[in-house]
């Protein structure tokens, strides 16, 4: 089982196998990613968004060894580069989506592909949405052709807390381990609001905002008292002395509480599903009162109305452009969120939370610029960019890989055939870690999963 209909099938089934053993040692389920490898390009006279607020004209961007090498004026190809004429078209950084369910919510959307949420309890922080990923899902391959270079797979928003998330390389690969974003933190999902109350609220709580509040003070209280007994046993372990015939008793291994203690020592990223602002703020509270810190908030709707609080604690915001009024608590969105959260000098991020909208999140991004420059908000394409990738790869905590095209950093490109705040622009090729893994104009360089080619049809040759 591969993916086949793709020139690059070798390197990929290259990525899914083995791993160093220091990773191995590290981690029980490491990142068996491989970049594919790749050819050097420059391309040459485009329009380029460096992710990070710049805008240059008639540039190139040169991609060496996969990785940016250089940005600038007349650049010069090295011996057996591709050269591709960028004149007249876009070049940006690819695109990251940060609230994903590709592979644990499948298409087709059937029964038997529901992996997104474990509802069996309000905490199940011990499970991990990489353990539910179908690398087949389609949607993986029509993300990429959106450009989208890397994402964040998150159990869904039934729970207080719903497991932890996995950041992915969208690469064809036969297991998420083979997609899994080398050295990329784990995130943790929690929820606030209507969707854990109204799931518990007939299976003995919680079933208000209140016992919300309570369960999640309960669980960290745990994840407090669980990491202070290990800490005390590791300090008596190096006190103890081989000849003693008592020696510390080794605490039992709680899966969850080991997901709660990896956030309260920075290792695991809060990325929480809340709504209304005023919540946000006591989710805010609720963190400072057991030391951790809430990455970002997912949705948003009221975000607009607390971006300098937002500001002054380094916590995004991951917005819809226009999504809202859907249920009680999404009532108070204003299709200018995401651009006030902005100009309050918040970490402003555009998300999809859908199969459909992932493909079209450049999109998303110019309504979102549209509206802000409605309203009296002077926000350029270059600083809007910042929401699709460079503020992604920050909340993600790979902002040191990738989400900018400055040098050093991993070739995740995309080369887009006009402006891509237009609804006229396509993803004309797509470069992860400099491998061109989407060609508009290319059916070898379109992967096709398994499941798409579908089966054999009676009087088909067997």
């Amino acid at each position: 089982m591969g993916y086949r209909g793709f020139g690059i099938t070798v390197a990929i089934v290259a990525s899914s196998i083995g791993w160093s053993g220091a990773m191995a040692q590290s981690a029980p389920y490491p990142s068996t990613y491989q970049p594919i490898p790749s050819a050097d390009v420059l391309l040459r006279n485009g329009t380029v968004l460096d992710g990070l607020g710049g805008q240059f004209l008639s540039t190139d961007v040169l991609i060496s060894a996969g990785k940016i090498s250089a940005i600038g004026e007349n650049l010069t190809a090295p011996d057996g580069a591709q050269i591709i004429d960028a004149t007249g078209k876009w070049i940006t950084p690819g695109i990251i989506d940060v609230h994903s369910h590709l592979g644990v919510y499948p298409s087709p959307s059937v029964r038997a592909h529901n992996d997104g949420n474990e509802i069996t309890n309000p905490v199940t922080a011990e499970i991990s949405a990489e353990h539910g990923i179908w690398p087949q899902d389609p949607g993986f391959n029509r993300a990429r052709a959106g450009g989208i270079t890397s994402m964040l797979i998150l159990p869904g928003s039934a729970n207080l807390f719903g497991g932890r998330g996995v950041v992915l390389k969208n690469i064809p690969s036969r297991t998420a381990q083979g997609m899994k974003f080398p050295d990329a933190p784990y995130a943790l999902k929690m929820a606030c609001g209507e969707n854990p109350k109204r799931v518990y609220g007939e299976k003995g709580g919680p079933g208000s905002r209140m016992g919300n509040f309570s369960g999640y003070r309960k669980a960290w209280i745990k994840a407090v008292a669980y990491r202070d007994k290990w800490a005390k046993y590791e300090t008596a372990l190096t006190k103890a002395k081989p000849e003693d015939e008592k020696q510390p008793t080794k605490p039992d291994t709680d899966l969850q509480l080991e997901t709660l203690v990896g956030v309260l020592d920075g290792e695991i990223l809060i990325n929480m599903h809340c709504y209304r602002a005023d919540e946000m703020v006591q989710i805010i509270d609720l963190s400072k009162e057991f030391g951790y810190k809430v990455t970002t908030f997912h949705h948003a709707i009221e975000a607009y109305k607390i971006g300098d609080l937002l500001k002054d604690n380094g916590t995004c915001a991951a917005m819809w452009a226009d999504w809202g009024g859907f249920k009680m608590e999404a009532y108070d969105s204003i299709r200018e969120n995401i651009p006030m959260v902005h100009a309050a000098g918040g970490c402003a991020i555009v998300h999809s939370d859908s199969d459909a909208g992932i493909q079209r999140l450049h999109q998303e991004a110019a309504k979102a610029l549209a509206d802000g420059q409605k309203a009296g908000l002077n926000i350029s394409k270059a600083e809007a960019w910042t929401w699709l990738s460079s503020n992604p790869a920050k909340a993600l905590g790979i902002g040191d890989k990738t989400g900018a095209l400055t040098a050093g950093k991993n070739a995740d490109v995309v080369l887009w055939s006009t402006d891509p705040f237009s609804v006229r622009s396509r993803a004309e090729q797509v470069f992860v870690d400099g491998a061109l893994l989407y060609d508009k104009n290319d059916r070898s360089r379109q992967a096709v999963s398994d499941f798409e080619l579908g089966q054999p049809g009676e009087g088909d040759v067997k």
